[in-house]
């Protein structure tokens, strides 16, 4: 099948650092590369791929592409997606709705994985006006805003099955990787290695927006006796650390469409305590993979028993849900169905 991955264009593909959306475009690509289908990696210029990459930007535009105006690079690449649009069976966009006026009038067989949450009242009229463009969650929770969108399925994000090794001994601290943010819930882990003792790795990004809210929140609450912070780490370093780690933490505040991270730490057999929002309780199976819990008090009694957790359990279950060729057949399937949707309209257009 030809098949066109159109890619943000703030990160490379994959991330150098940070960078959810487009590590899981790199994974689906990679996998489908893998399985024989022809496949054209519309991204940034630093990306690397076994598909065929057509480079849109230099280079990653948060890290390496200087100034400018942001859009009008992803608008640019939409135009050339679309010029080339006949050379492939099935476009595959991971941009949110940029594409969508653009993709409502040329008729091409495509589906758009939103990746974001979708609980913002700005975004309901947007996609009642383009209800027709099939669309992809990756959590049953994402759709629950629009749930009269047009869903074509939720497929649950994965990975290479050997991209992180399991760590078969629980560590001896408490790990939080990700972004800082207010509804990640930094302070949250923070309070739960105070009030536990255990220490507190944090690996993560501080985006400019979220600056302010660093420094004048959550950098106080560093006790430098407790809490070691790292800052962003390369996908090299992960596997150390999520796998170094007693567990990992994912107290949000927020309805998070899937959280990367948690299967990540799972692959590893490192068991997620996680706040029950969102995703979190169609990922983490209870007992399993991790414990669910409702807050900070009900957090501190989950981690009386972690360092006993089946962490062999844990990475059997990463195993059975999570990985990448998963991923890659349900959403070839969804990529069937509409490829012979687009047959079947050109056929019967031509019969008249």
């Amino acid at each position: 099948m030809r098949i066109a991955q159109i890619a943000p264009l703030y990160e490379s593909v994959p991330p150098a650092l940070y960078g959810g959306t487009e590590r899981v475009v790199h994974y689906l690509t990679e996998e489908l590369v893998a399985q024989g289908h022809d496949v054209t990696l519309f991204a940034s210029g630093d990306s690397q791929t076994s598909a065929t990459l057509v480079p849109m930007s230099e280079k990653a535009l948060r890290l390496g592409g200087g100034g400018g105006d942001q859009m009008a690079r992803h608008i640019l690449m939409v135009e050339e997606v679309y010029r080339r649009a006949a050379d492939f069976d099935l476009l595959h966009f991971h941009i949110d709705y940029l594409h969508f006026p653009t993709s409502a009038r040329a008729g091409a067989a495509r589906v758009t994985t939103l990746h974001g949450r979708l609980d913002i009242p700005d975004l309901a009229p947007l996609y009642r006006t383009f209800a027709d463009e099939p669309v992809v969650s990756i959590s049953d929770a994402q759709r629950e805003p629009l749930s009269w969108a047009n869903w074509l399925g939720t497929v649950y994000h994965g990975l290479p099955s050997d991209l992180l090794p399991f760590q078969p001994r629980p560590g001896k601290y408490l790990a939080f990787l990700g972004r800082i943010s207010p509804e990640k819930r930094p302070d949250r882990a923070i309070e739960l290695a105070r009030r536990t003792g255990i220490p507190l790795k944090m690996a993560a990004k501080v985006d400019d927006a979220d600056r302010v809210y660093y420094e004048s929140v959550i950098k106080p609450l560093m006790d430098p006796g407790i809490v070691e912070f790292v800052g962003e780490i390369t996908e090299r370093d992960k596997g150390p650390f999520l796998g170094g780690a007693l567990a990992l933490l994912f107290l949000i505040d927020w309805p998070e469409p899937f959280g990367l991270v948690m299967i990540e730490s799972m692959a590893c057999g490192t068991p997620v305590v996680a706040c029950r929002r969102g995703s979190v309780p169609e990922v983490i199976d209870e007992g399993e993979s991790g414990r669910l819990v409702d807050d900070c008090d009900a957090a501190v009694v989950a981690l009386r028993d972690i360092e006993s957790f089946d962490r062999g359990a844990c990475r059997r279950r990463f195993q059975e849900r999570f990985v990448a060729s998963r991923m890659a057949g349900d959403y070839l399937r969804i990529y069937h169905r509409l490829a012979r949707g687009r047959t079947l309209a050109a056929a019967r257009t031509a019969a008249g």
